[in-house]
Order: structure tokens, then sequence, then C-alpha cells
């Protein structure tokens, strides 16, 4: 599946962009999704380490994984951001 995102290129004497469309070829978006997965994987052991420590403060530790989850929601981030970086990496390029 390509990754396509659409950027606005603003042109000298108009008021309206021009817009260009960047896709990442399938070795970028398979790179950046696994670089992702990394990310993810580290972001994942350190929630858990978090929730951990946190449960154990707060006399709940049988709770601590679903605060892990909760923290890791609120810190990881999505594919498609990662993927609409390179996309703009490609087009600032341009």
């Amino acid at each position: 599946m390509v990754f396509f995102k659409s950027f606005a290129k603003s042109l000298e004497g108009s008021s309206y962009p021009k817009w260009i469309e960047v896709a990442l070829s399938d070795k970028e978006e398979t790179e950046v999704e696994a670089e992702c997965r990394a990310e993810n994987l580290k972001i994942m052991k350190e929630c858990i380490d978090d929730g951990r420590r946190i449960a154990q403060e707060k006399g709940c530790p049988d709770k601590f994984l679903a605060i892990a989850v909760k923290l890791f929601d609120k810190r990881a981030s999505h594919e498609v951001y990662w993927k609409e970086n390179k996309a703009k990496e490609k087009f600032d390029k341009l």
C-alpha cells in the first residue's frame, strides 16, 4: 500500500497555493513502519515500568497494565504521523 500526502506550495504572484502530492516508496514506507514499531516498543516498555511504579505507589498493583496502556495511548505516535513526517521531508527537498 502506497502512502500519499498532499502539501501546499506557495506560488509567487498567486494567492492560491499549488498542491503537490508526495508518495512514499514501498521501501520508505517499510522503513518508517519499522522505525515506528521500534519506537513504540521502547515507549511501551517505559510505560509498563511507569505503570507498575504508579500502581505500587497508589496501592493497586494489579492495575499496572491498565495504567501502562493508558500511558502508552498518550505517549505513542502512530504510523500515519511518522509517514506524514517522512512525506514532509521529501516535500521539503523538492
